[in-house]
């Protein structure tokens, strides 16, 4: 595959939001679509949302393409900050979002690797980030490529506690 990984800018915004909407559903609505996560996809996956955060200093999205299309991508927190409430200070991979009928093709590890490495630039000795519980492929994705399971973190959207698992990855 003519995969290449490349940092997003904000023109990129409008692809983000559609591959974000289309991973997000795919992912969380596996039930249908309810009010709540309608309104949270609309929410975070807007192309408005992602344009703020192409511009934010310490946010950086590593994109996956072939040619002129976004096949997935990593948005990173570069600055160091503590994983939940625990001591484990690190860069914190916000997103991994692989188109759905892109994965198991090495775009997740390719981005993941480009994330360590701008990690590791950034001065950062761990990178974390949190994943569904009930998301197993992603979590077993995530221990193949070294992340330990350090505990519970509850993401909370309108009236709804969902538990994620708190990931860990010394660099």
């Amino acid at each position: 595959m003519d995969l290449s990984i490349r940092t997003g800018k904000v023109d990129d915004a409008l692809c983000i939001a559609a591959l974000a909407t289309q991973t997000f559903l795919d992912t969380y609505a596996t039930d249908g679509v309810r009010a709540d996560l309608a309104r949270e996809v609309f929410a975070l996956c807007s192309t408005s949302a992602f344009e703020a955060h192409l511009r934010e200093p310490q946010i950086a999205f590593l994109l996956a393409v072939r040619g002129p299309h976004l096949l997935g991508f990593a948005q990173l927190h570069l600055a160091l900050r503590n994983a939940g409430n625990t001591a484990h200070a690190g860069c914190e991979i916000v997103r991994l979002y692989v188109q759905p009928n892109q994965k198991r093709r090495g775009i997740g590890r390719a981005l993941m690797e480009a994330a360590h490495t701008r990690s590791r630039a950034a001065g950062a000795t761990t990178t974390w980030l949190t994943a569904w519980a009930e998301n197993r492929r992603a979590r077993a994705f995530y221990a193949a490529i070294g992340y330990t399971d350090v505990g519970a973190l509850p993401y909370v959207w309108e009236d709804q506690t969902y538990e994620n698992r708190l990931l860990i990855r010394p660099l």
